[in-house]
């Protein structure tokens, strides 16, 4: 029977785990206080949170997720980063943290159901982020469309076009443009002399 700090703190876990797309297993034996609080900043800008949780109760939180848990990832002092969006950036933050803190370790992670190993883990910091994708989605949407309109434009300014000509002509005292059904100034209708009848 877990005593009522543990149940709590397994509750707790529960209701992260809960509501997080996903989960980062770190080793961080070695940071300082001031680099763990700094990574914590980092990590909830990005939609993260990370907590130091006993491999055992977070085992137990995660109920069937825990149970598929490798031992690599369920073993030693583990720092749990609960992703609660922006699965790449969170990842990002992280990989890029372990570079330059040596003593920050990825292990590997949990989403859906599936287990990452640190590699997955690093893979994943390497997706474009929510907003890049929205945009290249955006992009490749508009781009087709915008061919669309400019092919419109020009469909209704050709006619606009020869309508102007026309009435530049016209302005300038050419007079209306002739066409097949108005007769020519040598072809003009027969005068009444011409029609009357010869005696």
């Amino acid at each position: 029977m877990p005593t009522k700090k543990k149940a709590q703190t397994i509750e707790q876990t529960q209701e992260r785990y809960s509501r997080a797309r996903g989960v980062i297993f770190t080793e961080y034996r070695g940071l300082t206080v001031a680099q763990l609080k700094q990574l914590r900043k980092d990590l909830r800008a990005k939609g993260g949170e990370i907590q130091v949780v006993k491999n055992t109760l977070f085992k137990r939180a995660a109920g069937e997720d825990g149970d598929r848990l490798p031992d690599n990832l369920n073993s030693g002092p583990t720092a749990i980063t609960f992703v609660y969006e922006n699965e790449a950036d969170v990842a990002k933050s992280l990989t890029d943290f372990a570079v330059t803190n040596k003593a920050l370790v990825i292990k590997g992670g949990m989403f859906g159901g599936k287990v990452f190993s640190d590699k997955d883990v690093v893979e994943l910091s390497k997706l474009p982020s929510k907003e890049i994708l929205i945009a290249q989605v955006i992009g490749a949407i508009a781009a087709p469309l915008s061919n669309l309109v400019g092919t419109i434009e020009a469909l209704y300014a050709d006619p606009i076009r020869v309508i102007g000509a026309v009435a530049d002509k016209v302005a300038e005292g050419g007079g209306p443009v002739a066409t097949s059904e108005t007769p020519a100034a040598d072809e003009a209708a027969p005068t009444a002399e011409e029609t009357a009848p010869q005696e």
